[in-house]
């Protein structure tokens, strides 16, 4: 079963030396066991552009948007055997990113 997190940051916390070694670890541990497939982190002050359709129209706007609810701080793609597992990952993964939100969604694996 293949996995998508969304992380959503509501507390920044301050750069911390010891959290990111374990956050390091975290990531190299499913990595190695083949868990995890994808990561990344956002910077939400890095530009982006935002394409929104509202009935008709279509708008172009560029960012970066500094509100906390639109703000996504990074992501990972997780193969897993069970919903239970990849929640036991997000479980421990929001424990070492702070104060949060963790959105998971089931990855199609097949193509269509």
């Amino acid at each position: 079963m293949r996995f998508m997190t969304l992380w959503r940051p509501t507390k920044i916390l301050p750069p911390d030396q010891r959290r990111y070694a374990e956050m390091n670890k975290f990531i190299e541990e499913h990595a190695k066991a083949g868990k995890l497939f994808l990561a990344g982190g956002w910077d939400p002050t890095t530009p982006c552009t935002v394409v929104k359709r509202s009935g008709d129209k279509v708008t172009v706007t560029d960012g970066p948007f500094a509100e906390a609810k639109e703000m996504v701080g990074g992501f990972a793609v997780l193969d897993v055997q069970s919903k239970e597992e990849v929640l036991e990952i997000a479980r421990r993964f929001v424990a070492l990113a702070g104060e949060g939100t963790s959105e998971i969604r089931e990855l199609p694996t097949e193509s269509a």
